[in-house]
């Protein structure tokens, strides 16, 4: 891929990534219900993730695929955030989102588990 996908390009992602290969008349269908796009906002927005590589164009219909995985959007993302605000620096991100919201017992456990399985 070849830049980093917006917040409105990553809706259209969304849409592939639950769904995967879809029209872009049902992705712009989807995307009118959920944010109430129109049709043009929602084709140039997938003619931009086309454009940057994250989707792929198939005929008949304007079918997609998606050829990004939501793991590779999401680490880049993660790394960006971390570089950015928190001086490249994980533990002080995970510090940050421990201190702002109150977890279950059950979130406490799996994060226990997530941190043991890098050790």
């Amino acid at each position: 891929m070849d830049n980093k996908l917006f917040d409105s390009e990553l809706k259209v992602m969304g849409v592939l990534w639950r769904e995967g290969e879809a029209t872009a008349k049902h992705i712009s269908d989807v995307l009118a219900e959920e944010v109430g796009w129109n049709m043009n906002t929602t084709y140039t927005l997938i003619k931009r993730c086309i454009k940057k590589g994250a989707i792929e164009r198939l005929e008949p219909s304007f079918r997609c695929r998606p050829l990004v995985a939501k793991e590779e959007v999401q680490a880049a993302e993660t790394d960006e955030l971390v570089g950015k605000l928190f001086d490249g620096s994980a533990d002080k991100l995970f510090a940050s989102l421990l201190g702002r919201k109150k977890l279950s017992a059950e979130q406490i456990v799996r994060l226990k588990e997530i941190v043991g399985e890098l050790e």
